[in-house]
């Protein structure tokens, strides 16, 4: 991507308008993170989906990325709520993403330093995101970004449980 068209590509706001547009750019997330073992079904979390994208639009927690035709990607993000007390503010990253023909543009990395820059100037003293263990492009752009591990979640199927209790 040259200068101009950098310059092309708006990062900001959500508007209401766009929130079809957003779930139809969700569904896609969640269709290609299936080839690396995601268990989210994308068609079948279409409404929920739509319904956190507005979620998301009236409470301030979504960017765009824009080109003259249209929407090209999008982060969500919030600060985390939960039941127990911590040591940090913790602004979490919830979905990035842009559209394959828009990738390795700059786009994706527009859209999470202004993630990012809502999130610190809410409070946040820590930035927290997940990627799927499997989507190496995913892990080595975050890590690129200054993001490092720091929980790892394990899992099973339960069918493969039988073969250690045989053993």
């Amino acid at each position: 991507m040259d200068d101009s068209d950098e310059r092309a590509v708006r990062v900001g706001r959500a508007d209401t308008a766009e929130v079809e547009t957003l779930a139809d750019l969700w569904v896609e997330l969640a269709a290609d993170q299936r080839s690396y073992r995601s268990h989210l079904r994308a068609d079948e979390n279409r409404e929920q989906i739509r319904e956190a994208m507005a979620r998301h639009v009236v409470t301030d927690g979504i960017r765009v990325a824009r080109l003259d035709d249209g929407v090209v990607g999008f982060v969500m993000f919030g600060l985390e709520r939960g039941d127990y007390e911590q040591d940090e503010t913790r602004g979490v990253v919830r979905n990035l993403y842009v559209v394959p023909a828009h990738r390795g543009r700059g786009i994706g990395s527009r859209l999470l330093a202004a993630a990012e820059s809502v999130l610190t100037d809410a409070g946040a003293t820590r930035l927290c995101l997940e990627a799927m263990a499997r989507n190496e492009r995913a892990r080595q752009f975050y890590e690129r970004h200054g993001y490092d591990v720091h929980r790892v979640e394990l899992e099973k199927a339960v069918e493969s449980d039988t073969h250690s209790k045989e053993g």
